[in-house]
């Protein structure tokens, strides 16, 4: 093997699935792009393993691309367009939610044909998709020949004021037309607090479903590890410098060129110099040895420094 390869620990990766599984109640996992980095026929059969009854695709094309791993329910969550064909032959399917952001995309899929299954977006902080609090009492009137499914809110990553927005937008929401929520980027505990306070203290709670994308297949980094070809090795002394970087060498050592970089998809983050990482074996050959990658960041242009016990302690200089 030559250049860079990403290892799973499938066993270790399922655990941490079912642990978040279990730990978010109503949870629907998000499956989008090149299914973060695993593809997505892959989160597609884990999901179907996890037994959720719905997932979320990032938009109307993938949703055939998971039907082999998944049978489920599928959320599209780029909002609706009159002008995409797939977007609207895809509203005829029982098994597909699709996603509103727009009045006149709502009226205009209320006045055709069929019963599509749709969610309203409400507009959050983000300001991306979705319809404003001052427009949500007109959405109402619009459900008429439609299975709505309820209300869609994506929040902002910043945890200062997450909860109080969320509350804001689903009261609005709730008041223009009753519906379960569908929310991202909230904590299971906030939302299972929202669904209750939203129930009022004589009400049954709102029902709340959490869409989980990174957390929930990215979320544990032990569980994966780049490795990667060392390419060549030159001596080097403290104070010397290397790379594209002209970086400080910190100790005397040894430069090795190890595979990867922007042509492998990597991006270009660097370690701190004197950084701590993997240590290696002294007789380590110059050429197209197969070493480990540095924890929690990608291989690139390293610089190797004598340590204990007759390794060498290998510190990051640049990318290849």
């Amino acid at each position: 093997m030559a250049g860079v390869t990403l290892q799973l620990d499938a066993e270790r990766w399922r655990e941490h699935l079912a642990t978040v599984a279990g730990a978010v109640p109503g949870l629907v996992p998000v499956i989008k792009g090149n299914g973060y980095g695993y593809g997505l026929r892959l989160l597609a059969e884990e999901s179907t393993r996890l037994g959720v009854p719905t997932v979320a695709v990032g938009t109307a094309a993938e949703v055939d691309l998971i039907r082999e791993g998944y049978a489920g329910e599928v959320v599209i969550l780029q909002p609706w367009e009159a002008g995409n064909d797939l977007a609207l032959g895809l509203t005829d399917d029982p098994a597909v939610i699709t996603t509103v952001s727009r009045l006149d995309d709502l009226q205009r899929l209320s006045e055709g044909s069929g019963s599509p299954r749709v969610l309203i977006e409400v507009l959050t902080s983000m300001r991306r998709h979705g319809i404003s609090v001052d427009d949500l009492p007109e959405v109402g009137p619009l459900l008429t020949g439609l299975r709505f499914e309820g209300w869609t809110i994506h929040l902002p990553l910043l945890d200062e004021g997450r909860y109080a927005e969320a509350e804001r937008l689903a009261r609005a929401a709730l008041d223009a037309a009753p519906a379960p929520l569908w929310l991202s980027h909230l904590p299971a505990e906030e939302a299972a607090a929202l669904s209750r306070q939203l129930g009022g203290a004589s009400g049954d709670p709102t029902p709340v479903r959490l869409r989980v994308g990174t957390r929930l297949w990215l979320g544990d980094e032990s569980t994966r590890r780049s490795v990667a070809t060392v390419l060549d090795v030159h001596p080097v002394r403290r104070g010397q410098r290397a790379g594209y970087r002209q970086r400080l060498c910190p100790a005397n050592g040894w430069i090795v060129v190890v595979a990867g970089g922007t042509s492998h998809g990597i991006g270009l983050e660097a370690l701190v110099s004197g950084a701590a990482a993997h240590a290696v074996e002294p007789d380590l050959p110059a050429r197209q040895r197969e070493a480990a990658g540095h924890r929690g960041r990608d291989p690139g242009r390293v610089a190797v420094d004598d340590g204990d016990r007759g390794h060498r302690r290998v510190c990051l200089v640049d990318r290849a």
